[in-house]
């Protein structure tokens, strides 16, 4: 039983936050900050329970409770309408409304449609004119443009701070100017004021993460709710998976209708290659909004990775019918046609994204990936640099820099940007792997083997590590520390129901070679016979292999001539 005076407290403190989201989203929308404005809204509609607080014995008006409840969550419905019309997302809009009973909400609804269709007129209109989507001009290369209003902008800003000083929305945009102006410190400074006076301004907290590395102090937080958000985003941020997944499973206990917190979970997941749960998560969202583009992108990488081509196609006629100038309509479009092998296609809807938003982190590494199917290293490299520029956290880009100098047999280069992705997943077995192999092409096997180890106390799900391993006791003589490893890669095959392949042929080759050698020719026998029945170049010499065994167990169990 939970004390009343813990059910009073916890009402309060929802009552407050739904009394700050509602303010917030009215203050951000007024001042143009749509992204935040719809985050709010968001975190508003999201919010665990209805908002049955003290504002409903304070209406002068006598209003039946159902009808209270009814208006209120359809004003926080309307609210986040608004956010998603003022961001043209037309479609979620009239969603959002669609069970809207009052004239306004009815209306904005109806006009939200209106407008859609609209939109999409014309997009079909400008097709029509240009005779289809055209090659866009060339993105690569790094970009020499700048703002000259920055350094006047600075100048004003700080002047404003040690005069009259500035409110939460004067100190973030100082902060965006200070962070353009590469000065990281001073702007996280104006950072950490700007949600100190304004907590709801997602925004600010989203550029304060983006400025926070590892190598940094801790930062003082304000003491608000929107910092339990803020240190969940940053666990993802930091690609501590684990950890974003148990604080946003925290935060779904207070906020469990929050899109924002859901999605959250899902890429959380995803980066946690649970790919299942993840992809389940976005399936609910979508359900829950079938107009919501927000790590749509996100979606179709797992759809790739899982090979899910029909799942793929219908979400990418979903985003195309949505919005298809979206940047993450755009990155669905292109991972279908990579899933199928058009590669060219690919890089034209990836160059498509980027045109949308020159900064969209996820087409310039898929872009990069692209390119390495293509044989154009140069561009690829070109467009993981440019990935990596807009964040030195992407590990992805990273991984991709060093393949792409390993395909262009650099092993140097390549080991100096698979220890970057190293340094920002320690756990993903898949980076340790790559720095043992180009270890290994070095001839430095020590340092490989140490990899490998790696690789496999965190959960390598190929079997690399186990098989490689092998190969690298079996070079140094070391046959019991190669027989261990190849007999535990071939449990791991056999778990996941592969009974055939080069590898563990060869894996079974050298055990029943080894059994052979120290004794044990009951094991080397049956290691033999199921060797002849994977066939293969080696069926002739596994043949040679049975009859010397037999030959060793007749001398084993012979004694004199028979009388």
């Amino acid at each position: 039983c939970i004390p009343r005076f813990c059910l009073q407290r916890a009402c309060t403190a929802m009552t407050t936050h739904r009394a700050q989201l509602r303010a917030a989203v009215r203050d951000l929308s007024d001042r143009g900050l749509k992204c935040s404005a719809k985050w709010a809204a968001e975190q508003l509609v999201g919010l665990a329970g209805g908002p049955l607080d003290d504002e409903a014995g304070t209406s002068d008006a006598p209003m039946s409770p159902a009808e209270e409840v009814g208006s209120r969550e359809e004003e926080d419905q309307l609210l986040l309408a608004k956010a998603y019309f003022d961001l043209n997302e037309f479609k979620r809009a009239a969603h959002a409304l669609r069970v809207a009973r009052g004239a306004s909400g009815r209306f904005l609804r109806w006009y939200s449609l209106f407008l859609a269709g609209q939109k999409r007129q014309a997009e079909e209109e400008a097709e029509e004119r240009s005779g289809g989507a055209g090659a866009p001009g060339s993105l690569l290369g790094k970009p020499r443009a700048s703002n000259q209003h920055l350094p006047l902008l600075n100048a004003e800003l700080t002047a404003a701070r040690e005069s009259e000083g500035l409110d939460g929305f004067g100190h973030y945009l100082h902060g965006i100017v200070l962070r353009e102006l590469a000065q990281p410190a001073l702007a996280r400074e104006a950072l950490l004021r700007a949600v100190s006076a304004y907590p709801c301004l997602w925004s600010a907290w989203t550029a304060l993460s983006s400025l926070s590395g590892a190598d940094e102090a801790p930062l003082e937080l304000p003491d608000t709710w929107v910092a339990s958000f803020f240190l969940a985003h940053q666990a993802t941020e930091a690609h501590d998976s684990a950890r974003a997944v148990s604080l946003y499973e925290s935060l779904l206990v207070q906020w469990p209708r929050s899109l924002h917190v859901q999605s959250q979970l899902a890429l959380a997941r995803y980066n946690l290659r649970d790919f299942e749960e993840a992809q389940q998560r976005f399936e609910e969202l979508l359900a829950e909004d079938p107009y919501r583009l927000d790590g749509v992108d996100t979606y179709s990488n797992i759809l790739y990775v899982r090979e899910e081509k029909r799942k793929l196609s219908a979400l990418a006629h979903s985003c195309v019918s949505t919005d298809k100038y979206r940047p993450e309509a755009c990155c669905v479009v292109g991972n279908y046609y990579s899933l199928k092998g058009a590669h060219e296609k690919a890089v034209l809807y990836f160059r498509r994204a980027l045109k949308l938003d020159a900064n969209f982190l996820s087409a310039w590494t898929l872009m990069g990936h692209e390119y390495v199917e293509l044989k154009n290293t140069a561009a690829a490299v070109d467009a993981y640099r440019r990935a990596v520029e807009i964040d030195a956290k992407d590990y992805r880009a990273w991984y991709g820099l060093g393949q792409t100098y390993e395909i262009l047999a650099m092993p140097f280069y390549a080991l100096f940007y698979y220890r970057k992705a190293t340094a920002l997943r320690p756990y993903d077995s898949r980076m340790w792997c790559a720095m043992a192999g180009c270890y290994k092409q070095l001839h430095r096997r020590a340092e490989a083997i140490q990899c490998y180890h790696r690789a496999e106390k965190n959960d390598d799900r190929e079997g690399i590590a186990f098989t490689e391993l092998a190969r690298l006791y079996r070079e140094n003589g070391e046959d019991a520390q190669a027989a261990g490893y190849y007999e535990r890669m071939v449990a791991q095959r056999e778990a996941h129901g592969e009974a055939v392949g080069k590898e563990l042929s060869e894996a079974l080759f050298f055990l029943c070679t080894h059994k052979k050698s120290t004794g044990d020719l009951d094991a080397a026998q049956t290691i033999g016979q199921r060797l002849l029945d994977l066939g293969g170049p080696e069926k002739d010499q596994v043949k040679a292999l049975l009859r010397d065994i037999q030959s060793q167990r007749k001398a084993g169990s012979g004694g004199g001539p028979p009388v």
